[in-house]
């Protein structure tokens, strides 16, 4: 009873405080922690404890693989180099500068030192990622440090290993080891931990990608993507392997071929249950940490040490780690942009925002509580960790937004975005067409009704770009009409459901179908592109160059009537956006609009090429070859 309510409790406070911290702009870790710091001190509050054994067992495997699932493998390789400077070079760079600082300043050996480096070294995944994604940093900032904070884990988590085998101290999940460490054994280690944990984690990939090719059920298929972690991460800890690193390739494995291997609700329920646990695992460790901040302070204080002296310390160290960090990023990004020839200015720029995005969070305080209890100063060291979690999450989380903003680094345009996933559609629906068109038993009249639903999906695309803000666009009244639409369905539904005429499980099914078209509705408004001060110019094309296009690159007509469409105007409609043909310089109105005039000048004239004469907006399309150019 006490264990259940204790559970419930937690898991309220947790989803209450970060609701609270969200308007504000707290960081939920920091909120979870002061606010498990009052609930610990209060008397009737009972004890709770993170065991090391619940810590690496519990909650790392989880957190890791769900970050891992979202996590790109084609970006992975493609920023390799950065990735692997980042997770590897400055992991061990960090844990030997602190090591340094820290036999300076504390009573304890070498190895021990580098134990504590090794547990602050790492960045978290989930801190950095949330504060990348929620200020709008680049893809390519925020690709860099997703995987960095996925692969240092297994960096620092080998060293700390190595370094208490060093120390003579027993390593909780791998045994006793002695302290006779040589460069031979720790390259052997390092060895297995990598090769062994990457094996690991392909086999268990196989083995759950051949299940997952077997299981027709999404409940089923979402509880064995809760077992997969536990099932990667357990052999390899056995073995003396990388948990971490089986774990994290088993996750971008299955996240890289989940196209593949699970129908589409699973992929549904598994990205929504995953996003839910995460949620509660990550905040849940900040509280229960907060709760035994007393714990650890009296621990520091019954051990002899002074507790003043070691926040001083904690300080110290925490100026290192953030110090350190740009030490070893804006050399090697200076010499990659000059090697590339890219803008040296703008990379530093770059190098020095990515520098700052090093806040600690879970692994660093899951790494500190595995230092065994007969560790020296062992509650010191465990608290310096914490110091270094909560500084590097107040000094840098709190303040990366305004650092981006004053270095002018910003995230991609949104309407680049819909620019480029309208030629992504365009092109996957043209596929689409052109089979169920070579199909002789399509329906013709069922293939009309499909065209019609296909080109109003592309259009509510190309209403994301820039525009007459002022006006509704026709994708937005659809979608305010039909949400109301479905809150009077809702409400007869349920109606229905309270006279007791029709079963439970049919009632069930339709308000299921409801909730799925108002939140694809839902997703839709949140998604609007914001307009941006910064001129849209056209993105990468996406296939083989356009010989339309090739002929129109220097074409620059002076528009007929730049003010507007000149037969929307003579026939008193709205436009949504204005297009301008680019070989005779007619003006008219994009496929939302009602009269679609700069597709029927198209028709009508065969001039293939037209550009977009929206503010901000220097994209040009061709309508021959549906491309972007």
């Amino acid at each position: 009873m006490e264990i259940a309510l204790s559970l419930v409790a937690i898991a309220v406070t947790v989803i209450v405080v970060a609701r609270l911290c969200e308007p504000i702009g707290i960081p939920a870790p920091l909120g979870m922690l002061a606010v498990g710091v009052a609930i610990g001190y209060l008397p009737f509050t009972p004890q709770q404890e993170l065991t090391p054994e619940l810590v690496l067992y519990g909650l790392l495997p989880p957190l890791l693989y769900a970050a891992a699932l979202n996590m790109s493998l084609r970006d992975l390789s493609r920023l390799r180099a950065p990735i692997v400077s980042l997770a590897v070079g400055l992991v061990l760079f960090t844990a030997l500068g602190v090591a340094f600082v820290a036999y300076a300043l504390l009573d304890i050996s070498f190895a021990l030192a580098f134990a504590l480096g090794a547990i602050v070294a790492p960045p978290d995944a989930v801190a950095a990622t949330a504060v990348a994604r929620r200020i709008g940093l680049p893809r390519r900032i925020t690709t860099i440090l997703e995987g960095e904070s996925l692969l240092n884990d297994a960096t620092a988590l080998v060293s700390l290993r190595t370094a208490l085998a060093a120390a003579g101290l027993a390593v909780h999940g791998f045994g006793t080891h002695d302290s006779h460490v040589t460069g031979l054994t720790v390259a052997r280690d390092f060895s297995v931990a990598v090769i062994g944990g990457v094996g690991i984690g392909i086999v268990v990939f196989l083995l759950v990608g051949l299940l997952r090719r077997r299981l027709t059920e999404s409940a089923a298929d979402t509880a064995l993507s809760f077992a997969t972690p536990f099932i990667a991460y357990l052999p390899a800890e056995l073995i003396g392997a990388s948990g971490v690193l089986a774990v994290v390739t088993t996750g971008l494995l299955l996240g890289q071929k989940s196209q593949f291997l699970q129908s589409a609700a699973s992929r549904m329920s598994e990205r929504i249950n995953w996003s839910s646990v995460t949620f509660l695992l990550e905040n849940t460790v900040f509280l229960v940490i907060g709760m035994q901040m007393h714990q650890i302070l009296s621990a520091v204080g019954d051990s002899g040490q002074s507790l003043g002296r070691t926040l001083v310390i904690g300080l110290i160290i925490l100026g290192v780690v953030i110090v350190m960090r740009p030490m070893w990023m804006i050399p090697f990004t200076l010499i990659g942009a000059m090697m590339r020839g890219d803008n040296r200015a703008e990379a530093l720029r770059r190098s020095l925002v990515s520098s700052w995005a090093g806040m600690r969070g879970v692994v660093t305080l899951a790494a500190a509580l595995t230092i065994p209890e007969d560790a020296p100063m062992r509650a010191s060291l465990v608290l310096i960790a914490l110091v270094v979690t909560v500084g590097t999450l107040v000094l840098q989380g709190l303040t990366l937004p305004a650092v981006a903003r004053a270095l002018d680094i910003r995230g991609p345009d949104p309407r680049e975005d819909a620019l480029q996933e309208a030629t992504v559609v365009q092109a996957a629906m043209g596929a689409g067409l052109r089979r169920l068109e070579n199909d002789p038993d399509s329906d013709p009249q069922t293939l009309r009704a499909i065209k019609e639903q296909a080109t109003s999906r592309i259009n509510q695309i190309w209403e994301r770009l820039g525009g007459m803000r002022d006006v509704e666009t026709p994708s937005e009244a659809y979608r305010r009409m039909r949400l109301e639409m479905i809150a009077a369905e809702r409400a007869k539904v349920l109606e229905i459901r309270a006279e007791g005429t029709v079963d439970e499980p049919v009632l069930a099914a339709v308000l299921n179908q409801m909730d799925a078209e108002e939140a694809s509705l839902q997703w839709g408004i949140e998604h609007a592109a914001r307009t941006s001060e910064a001129p849209l110019r056209t993105p990468s094309p996406a296939g083989p160059a356009c010989e339309h296009l090739l002929e129109a690159q220097d074409a620059h007509p002076i528009p007929d009537t730049p003010d507007g469409c000149p037969e929307c105007l003579a026939d008193g409609t709205d436009w949504v956006h204005l297009r301008m043909c680019l070989e005779c310089g007619h003006v008219g109105c994009c496929d939302s609009s009602v009269g679609k005039h700069a597709a029927a000048h198209f028709h009508r004239s065969g001039h293939p090429v037209m550009s977009s004469i929206e503010p901000g907006e220097s994209w040009r399309w061709c309508y021959v070859d549906d491309a972007l150019g």
